[in-house]
């Protein structure tokens, strides 16, 4: 089984501790994120790892190497320019090219205990192109899904949607499309805002579906080809640990969660 790891960003929301290391190194609790996020792709069957890198490149291919790479088989594909998350996968697209099996795609500034592995099984029953970790929970990466669980847009930027919260028979996180613009990427009557959690799992045939070029974010490609009937599809991981680890605040609330044991790293 085969993963990508996201690890290209500048990290600048981590300053300081971004000062002088790429945010993959930053330590939790002794451990870096990029370890942690190794160890729970391993536990889940993933031999075969590449890691995209930027800031820094060179400090997270020499720790790779100090640490054998960790019993994997993991590439570097160093972005002389950031590509973001579509362009970044793009170019990663020969390490998948001899693999019909669907991938898994990781933040490495993420942690949970969502269970990849019925993640993975969940995707290949539904027969879909792209599924997405998410999560019903307050964030600034809402997207958008119908009835059925297919992405149908996303949260606009500027507030052009409104959550029909006053109404106690209309489930909070339902969008009320009366109001304003969302930006959908199929129309739907009604839509259901979801907390997108970093993690997916992929068909190879994204490869040959993304037309966009140099950097751009893979969510506009979903939006783009859920607008064209592809099947982009919702995980509901609600009942799962998560934790965004962009910010220095957020390092330090993990390293609680696992000394307390409400997070257990693999």
């Amino acid at each position: 089984m085969k993963a990508m790891i996201l690890a290209a960003g500048l990290g600048t929301r981590l300053l300081p501790l971004t000062d002088e290391r790429p945010k993959a190194l930053v330590m939790v609790a002794g451990r870096t994120l990029l370890e942690i996020v190794l160890a729970r792709l391993r536990a889940f069957g993933v031999r075969e790892v590449i890691v995209n890198a930027h800031h820094y490149a060179e400090m997270i291919i020499e720790y790779l190497k100090a640490n054998d790479h960790f019993g994997m088989r993991i590439e570097v594909s160093r972005e002389e320019e950031l590509l973001d998350t579509g362009g970044g996968l793009k170019k990663a697209a020969y390490f998948f090219s001899d693999s019909l099996e669907p991938f898994i795609l990781h933040n490495v500034d993420v942690i949970s205990t969502i269970d990849l592995g019925r993640m993975m099984r969940f995707h290949t029953e539904e027969n879909a192109l792209a599924t997405l970790a998410v999560q019903e929970r307050e964030s600034s990466r809402l997207l958008l899904f119908d009835e059925p669980g297919l992405l149908c847009g996303r949260r606009a930027e500027r507030g052009s949607w409104s959550p029909r919260s006053e109404n106690p028979d209309i489930h909070p996180t339902d969008v009320d499309l009366s109001v304003g613009t969302p930006d959908l990427g199929h129309p739907t009557e009604q839509a259901q805002a979801l907390a997108f959690c970093g993690i997916h799992v992929l068909s190879p045939q994204i490869f040959a579906k993304m037309n966009e070029e140099g950097a751009f974010s893979i969510i506009d490609a979903y939006i783009r080809l859920a607008a064209q009937g592809e099947k982009i599809i919702a995980y509901r991981a609600d009942d799962c640990y998560w934790r965004d680890l962009g910010r220095p605040e957020s390092i330090l609330q993990a390293t609680q969660d696992l000394d307390s044991g409400k997070y257990t790293a693999s």
